[in-house]
């Protein structure tokens, strides 16, 4: 047998040392990334609310030139209303209200303008309203002085314009406007300036954000050009390694096929050899049931003869407790033929070589279950066989491990119903199929779930005969060709085989 492998080292210190501490510096690249996103997002941040600042400035002076030109426009508007009512009053000329009207016609749109660019500001709202009463005193004298020139009283016209008040109202409006208007510019120019300050940050902190941005894009260059040259170190010492590590595994590997190939013979050996003495045992007790019997029968005639010379004791000896004892030689030495019969088995079939074909998985199950018939027919049960993939892979390793489930199926059905086994299957990721082979039988505790596949160990009520043998074979076959098998079962709720295979056989030597 081979001893113990030990695990050769993979890579060298430094190799380790690298891997140690590619962990920080990963950790480090994170930290200098998730700086300089945050930084960006400060930066956006303020870029916007700068930006909204700006808007709001450009609003200001926007609206107070705005004011500005509806007041002044207001005055002009009142002055050409005042020309065209002065010209009429002199000259009758009808004219001179073409004039008049227009003025009069837009003053109340311009009027609107203002209440609006005044409205909520308290600071000019005092002022526009004495602009308002003396706006209305002054459009009334005017329409009072045109209806008396229409009627003729020219005299009267004359004389109300002649006293001042009309000129006194249009002196105090444009004092207002001239006020409204100074408030207006003041905020406008301070405005200009608070805007031209929200640029100069906006630009200044752009700037800055954009300074530390290549520097922190400078240092992760930095240290990503660092993990790479220590990456591509270790990926050479690791190459180099790997070189003489694949002869290392070449080397252990035919160790263990020798040492695999030795337990297998061993076990051919021990199990051919103990069959010597078990042919030996089984013959040496049909000898002693033999004479057990000739002994029986010369107790019985000197019964007959001299009943007084036969003692009760050696009576029970030769007719009970012999029969009893070579009962139970045979029962033990029936088992342990059995058990070897069973590791000759397995002993012959690891040795065997594999020879991988083409299998049509569909035939291959239904003539399996067709040699099930009979048995079968006595549990009055049945085989479903679903869609199965084809795969290829040595027949009878296949034969084997679905022959051995169908039977267990049969061996621990449920008495109190039909069986009824169904075998269906499916290609999977990575080249790899799988079947399902399931029963209504009578289940498996879960925890015997692994305890089923071990060799001579058997779960639930030993009320079939079996050693224990069969699902270790099935497992065992199963990973020689590269698979693996598991168990999906509840007590009462029968049990599922999914068997997990390479679509194309891959042996193993195991």
């Amino acid at each position: 047998m081979v001893g113990p492998m030990t695990t050769p080292s993979l890579l060298n210190p430094a190799s380790w040392n690298f891997i140690r501490q590619s962990k920080p510096i990963y950790q480090r690249l994170m930290m200098l990334l998730a700086a300089a996103f945050v930084l960006l997002a400060i930066t956006n941040i303020a870029t916007f609310y700068m930006l909204h600042q700006t808007s709001e400035y450009t609003k200001a002076e926007v609206r107070s030139h705005q004011t500005q030109i509806a007041g002044w426009k207001l005055i002009s508007l009142l002055t050409d209303a005042e020309t065209g009512q002065r010209g009429f009053m002199l000259t009758a000329n009808p004219e001179y209200l073409e004039v008049y009207n227009k003025a009069l016609d837009n003053l109340p749109a311009v009027m609107a303008e203002m209440d609006r660019l005044v409205a909520g500001d308290p600071e000019l709202e005092s002022t526009y309203g004495n602009v308002k009463e003396l706006y209305d005193d002054r459009i009334k004298l005017m329409v009072d002085t045109i209806s008396l020139t229409r009627q003729g009283r020219v005299g009267e016209a004359v004389s109300a314009v002649r006293s001042g008040s009309g000129k006194a109202m249009m002196d105090g409006m444009r004092e207002e406007i001239a006020d409204i208007s100074e408030v207006v510019e003041r905020r406008a120019i301070e405005a200009t300036n608070a805007a031209a300050q929200a640029r100069a940050y906006t630009i200044f902190s752009s700037l800055v954000a954009g300074i530390l941005i290549v520097i922190l894009a400078a240092v992760c260059i930095r240290l990503v050009r660092r993990q790479i040259t220590d990456l591509e170190r270790a990926q050479g010492e690791l190459d180099q390694i790997n070189a003489g590590l694949e002869e290392q595994v070449r080397e252990r590997t035919a160790d263990l096929v020798r040492a695999n190939e030795e337990v297998q013979r061993f076990a051919y050996i021990v199990s051919h050899d103990l069959r010597a003495p078990l042919v030996n045992v089984m013959g040496y007790t049909s000898e002693l049931e033999e004479i057990s019997r000739q002994v029986d029968g010369l107790i019985e005639r000197v019964e007959a003869s001299h009943p007084e010379l036969v003692d009760e004791g050696v009576r029970l000896a030769i007719r009970e407790d012999a029969p009893e004892a070579i009962g139970f030689i045979r029962a033990s030495t029936s088992k342990m033929d059995r058990l070897i019969k069973a590791i000759l088995q397995l002993s012959r079939e690891g040795r065997r070589d594999l020879a991988a074909q083409s299998l049509d998985m569909k035939a291959l199950l239904q003539n399996l279950a067709d040699g099930m018939a009979h048995p079968l027919m006595e549990n009055d049960g049945k085989v479903v066989i679903g869609d199965v993939p084809d795969i290829v892979h040595d027949r009878m390793a296949i034969e084997q491990i679905f022959g051995n489930l169908i039977d267990n199926a049969i061996k621990y059905r449920n008495p109190e119903q039909s069986l009824l086994l169904s075998i269906n299957g499916s290609e999977t990721v990575g080249g790899f199929v799988e079947f399902e082979v399931r029963d209504n039988g009578r289940g498996i505790d879960p925890k015997d779930h692994e305890r089923v596949f071990e060799l001579f160990r058997r779960s639930g009520r030993q009320d079939r005969p079996g050693e224990g043998v069969g699902l270790a074979f099935v497992r065992n076959t199963v990973r020689r060709l590269g698979g693996s098998i598991s168990i999906e079962s509840e007590l009462g709720q029968g049990t599922a085989f999914i068997i997990r295979l390479p679509q194309e056989m891959s042996v193993r030597a195991s």
